[in-house]
């Protein structure tokens, strides 16, 4: 199955350079190109996508405001953030906005392949670096009170998904460490959402930051 990629990027040298790097991967297809949010939309108008790969910096509309209008116009289609060290508050918002991942423009081929990969199955792909400046804000910007518990009542299987998630697990990383059916993970998974209230796996990662249970 070809992945159908949209490449948003506003410096065409740095496009052309992610275009090659995606399409070393049989799977991946660079289907459409933008340089700014607003022409992202329009081509996701165009053009069956299955992932964005996306600038956070550019004209006319940044990643972040992007993303958010992305997400909630196209709930299905994953979003990568391409970033740098100085853009964690940024990377922070689009998070919570639904983003899947944030990667380093310097990341080696290698790393950007199978983060996408990682992506695709249901995971929250992140830089090590930058998972490590995010999570400690993550952790201070909690709405909670540090004495304030859970109201939510988890079974033990549902505590170790939830945990797993928190850690950007696939569901077949989770499967696999649980010893469940791919199927059975993404049911569970569904089921916790709704009784969260909360819309996808991005948020039940950043509940499970802020509540301690990474």
């Amino acid at each position: 199955m070809t992945v159908q990629i949209l490449l948003v990027e506003d410096q065409t040298i740095v496009r052309n350079g992610l275009k090659m790097i995606l399409e070393l991967d049989e799977q991946f297809k660079v289907m459409a190109e933008a340089s700014n949010g607003m022409e992202a939309l329009d081509q996701l108008q165009k053009h069956p996508i299955d992932l964005v790969m996306m600038d956070i910096r550019m004209p006319k509309m940044n990643g972040m405001e992007a993303t958010k209008q992305i997400k909630s116009q196209y709930p299905d289609v994953k979003v990568i953030i391409l970033t740098t060290f100085e853009d964690e508050e940024y990377a922070y918002q689009t998070l919570k906005d639904g983003a899947n991942g944030f990667l380093l423009k310097s990341s080696e081929p290698e790393r950007l392949l199978s983060s996408i990969h990682s992506v695709l199955n249901g995971g929250l792909a992140l830089q090590e670096g930058i998972a490590a400046k995010l999570m400690p804000m993550l952790l201070h910007r909690t709405v909670e009170s540090k004495n304030e518990k859970i109201s939510i009542t988890f079974t033990e299987r549902e505590l170790s998904i939830v945990k797993l998630v928190g850690e950007g697990r696939s569901n077949k990383e989770i499967a696999n460490s649980l010893f469940l059916s791919v199927g059975t993970v993404k049911n569970h998974i569904t089921n916790i959402l709704q009784e969260l209230d909360l819309r996808d796996r991005t948020q039940l990662a950043i509940f499970a930051v802020k509540n301690g249970l990474v």
